[in-house]
Formats: structure tokens, C-alpha cells, sequence
């Protein structure tokens, strides 16, 4: 059985001290020893921004894609082999800004792959502009009188599109954090987990005091059902989505499982001659 120095790599971290992308990775590794992966059976596919470099410092087979590809790219993977645990790793520029078209498309195909977004509010690869998350009024070098723009709100976006795993951790919060990636991994189909996970270098606003006196845990919470797509969005708008824990959890059919004849098998280990029924109807079909 694997342990988490297993997924551990020799390369020293260029993130700045403090970054809350630490949190993420170690909570990652923790997550794929509790669920059973392998090194040799697993995938990290990742973007641009700090948050790319996260395929760096895990042992695994690690996909360094184009900024705002690492959706489409990781659902290839899936399909090619569905036998691999594949994990997706962005920001909230990767994800929700370049990468919005693929996040809503994969939401709807529903790959089963796990997509953890590190988000920082701000662009800290190219030194601390808004990004999509960042709150109105919030001001940076090139906002110096305030963002004017309405922040994303990725978790009701997910929901609204049909999402069937939504859940938000905290960086510092290890032990929560862990168990929702291996929550996450172990769901069948296309899961999110955003991490709200703080820049100590260009965002001084959104910090880790404010996440620890501010966020509200939905899983210590008796009464909230994360199986109710309708008290989630009634949640995550009473509390603008200042949130940790499960927030929906639904019935899900892969992508892959509904590819008539494919039924999961590697595509090394598929036939590929034309006789084959799959090929034969979709040749019928040209």
C-alpha cells in the first residue's frame, strides 16, 4: 500500500512561504493513499498559474497542459484509460476565467475526474491582478480604485450546470480538506472541490484569519441534506458561499459508461477492426 511519501517528489517548491497551495498538495497526497492509488496508476493533469506547478511535487504521471485546457485533456486521458484515477489541478484564472467554456461542457459530460481548484482570488503567476473571484471594490496594482467587475461564483455556477459533486475546503483545514478530495475521487463522474486557498504575497484581504473566523462548516452542520440541489443554492446564497464541506451530492453515470460499447475498457484493450459492432454502427452512421 502506497503512503504519502510515495507521492512525493524531490523537486523544491518554488511557491512562496506561507502559500496555501502547500495545504493543497498535502491534503492531495493523503487523499489518493486513503482511496488506494498508485503512483504508476495515477494522473495529474494541471494549467498555468502557481497552481500548475502542483504536478511537480507529486509522484505520479503529471500532464502540464496550455492555460485553461487541463478539462479536456484530462477527460481524454480518462477515456483512454479508465482503469487511472485522474486529477485535475487549476485557479480561479485556469478554471474560471480561460478555462469557463471547459468547465461548464465537462460539468455536462461528466468524466469521471476530479477537478481541484486552488483559488486565491488573484492572479499571483503575473504579480497580482483580479481575477474572476475577486470582489468588487477589491484593489490591486492595476484596479488601484477597486475591481468594478461581479466576482464568478464558481460553486452556484456548478450547481446551476448540473454538477453531481460540488464541495469547497479551506487550505489550513487538512484534515476537512483530505477527506473531501477522497470524497471527491471516490464519486463517479465529474467532482469539484474548490479550495480556497490564500496568496500571503499580492492578496492581503483575503486571508487566512478572515477564512477561519468567517467560513461556515456545512458538514458539522446536522440539518443540511447536500443531496437537495435547491437548500444547497438557498445556502450558498444566505451565506455568499463563504462555505467548507459537501455541498451537493447526487445521483451520476460517467461519461465513459454511456459510450455504447465501451463499457470502460482501455483503449489499448479495445478491437479496432471495423467488423466490431461499435465501429460497424458507426461507420453505418457517416
Amino acid at each position: 500500500m502506497a503512503t504519502p511519501a510515495d507521492f512525493k517528489t524531490g523537486e523544491k517548491s518554488w511557491w512562496c512561504p506561507g502559500c496555501g497551495d502547500f495545504g493543497v498538495l498535502a491534503a492531495m497526497q493523503k487523499a489518493l493513499v486513503a482511496v488506494g492509488a498508485q503512483p504508476e496508476t495515477t494522473v495529474i493533469v494541471a494549467g498555468i498559474g502557481c497552481s500548475g506547478k502542483i504536478g511537480n511535487y507529486v509522484n505520479s504521471y503529471n500532464l502540464h497542459v496550455t492555460h485553461g485546457r487541463t478539462l479536456p485533456a484530462a477527460m481524454g486521458v480518462k477515456l483512454a484509460n479508465p482503469k487511472l484515477t485522474v486529477l485535475v489541478a487549476g485557479g480561479d484564472g485556469d478554471a474560471y476565467a480561460i478555462g469557463m467554456g471547459h468547465f461548464l461542457h465537462t460539468i455536462r459530460r461528466n468524466p469521471d475526474v476530479t477537478y481541484i481548484v486552488m483559488d486565491n482570488h488573484i492572479y499571483g503567476l503575473t504579480k497580482g491582478q483580479t481575477s474572476p473571484t475577486s470582489a468588487r471594490g477589491f484593489r490591486t496594482h492595476t484596479s488601484p480604485s477597486g475591481n468594478i467587475e461581479q466576482p464568478v461564483r464558481p460553486l452556484m455556477l456548478a450547481l446551476s450546470a448540473g454538477a453531481t459533486y460540488i464541495a469547497q475546503g479551506f487550505s489550513s483545514w487538512q484534515g476537512q480538506l483530505a477527506h473531501l478530495i477522497e470524497d471527491a475521487i471516490r464519486h463517479p463522474g465529474f467532482s469539484l472541490v474548490n479550495v480556497l486557498s490564500p496568496c500571503v504575497t499580492y492578496n492581503k484581504e483575503d486571508t487566512y484569519d478572515l477564512y477561519k473566523s468567517s467560513l461556515f462548516n456545512l458538514d458539522e452542520d446536522a440539518t443540511y441534506q447536500p443531496g437537495d440541489r435547491a437548500a444547497a443554492f438557498s445556502r450558498l446564497v444566505e451565506l455568499d458561499e463563504m462555505v467548507t464541506g459537501v455541498i451537493f451530492r447526487g445521483d451520476s453515470e460517467p461519461y465513459h459508461t454511456k459510450i455504447p460499447g465501451f463499457g470502460g475498457v482501455p483503449l489499448a484493450e479495445q478491437p479496432l477492426g471495423l467488423d466490431d459492432g461499435i465501429w460497424r454502427e458507426i461507420v453505418a452512421n457517416l
